[in-house]
Order: structure tokens, then C-alpha cells, then sequence
């Protein structure tokens, strides 16, 4: 397999992953959606973010293990990390190409991390 084709199969094997945790944090109400593609930022930790917000600890909870669940069982695949869980505020889920930030819309606010990284592109997804 040449470069150009590893390049796709991450790309597609990323896109998969991503519509499924998106999908995973509708399902349990997740609120404000963003999508930031950092691949073409040089100083980018990862290739993609997932920030979503939860009304409450215990929904910020619920979208953690919705897209656990989900990605285990569609995929096969456990995060490399997870952290917050205990405090809930802010929960980050972390798939190595693509991390996941929980927040609570307060938290979310103060750390701004979608004014961070604005020069990503970013896709925002409705509430449902």
C-alpha cells in the first residue's frame, strides 16, 4: 500500500469514527456540536476535535458513555484515555486522531477552545 492509499483508508477509517461519536452525543441530547478539522495546523495536538456541550454532570456523563458504547461496539475500538469524569465539568475522551471535549456550557465558555483553535476548519452540527 502506497502513501496516497494509507492517507484515504485514515481519512475514510477517521470520517467513520467521527459521524459515529457525533451520532453517540445526538442521541443522548449533547448540545452544540463542533467539529474542527486541525489536520492542516501545524502546532495541532491531534487531527480532530469533538466539542459538544451537556446541560448537567450527569448528561456530561451519559454523552461520555454513549460514545464509549457506540464506538466499542460498532468499531471495536477503546479510547486511548479518558479524563474528568470524576468532577464532570469537563470530560475529554481521547481517540488519538480524533479527541472528544465534554463540556459543561460554562466551562466551555471560560476555556474557549473553539476561539483556540479557530483557524481549524470547523463544522457545527444542529441540535436535536
Amino acid at each position: 500500500m502506497n502513501k496516497i492509499q494509507t492517507t484515504e483508508t485514515a481519512d475514510q477509517e477517521s470520517e467513520q469514527l467521527n459521524k459515529l461519536i457525533i451520532n453517540a452525543i445526538q442521541n443522548v441530547k449533547g448540545k452544540n456540536i463542533s467539529l474542527l478539522d486541525l489536520r492542516n495546523l501545524d502546532e495541532a495536538p491531534t487531527h480532530f476535535f469533538i466539542i459538544c456541550e451537556g446541560e448537567s454532570s450527569t448528561q456530561v456523563n451519559a454523552i461520555s458513555r454513549s460514545i464509549h458504547k457506540d464506538v466499542k461496539e460498532t468499531l471495536g475500538v477503546n479510547p486511548e484515555h479518558k479524563e474528568g469524569l470524576g468532577g464532570s465539568q469537563w470530560v475529554l475522551v481521547d481517540y488519538f486522531n480524533t479527541v472528544i471535549h465534554i463540556f459543561h456550557p460554562e466551562a466551555r465558555e471560560f476555556y474557549a477552545l473553539d476561539d483556540l483553535w479557530s483557524d481549524a476548519i470547523i463544522s457545527e452540527y444542529k441540535n436535536l
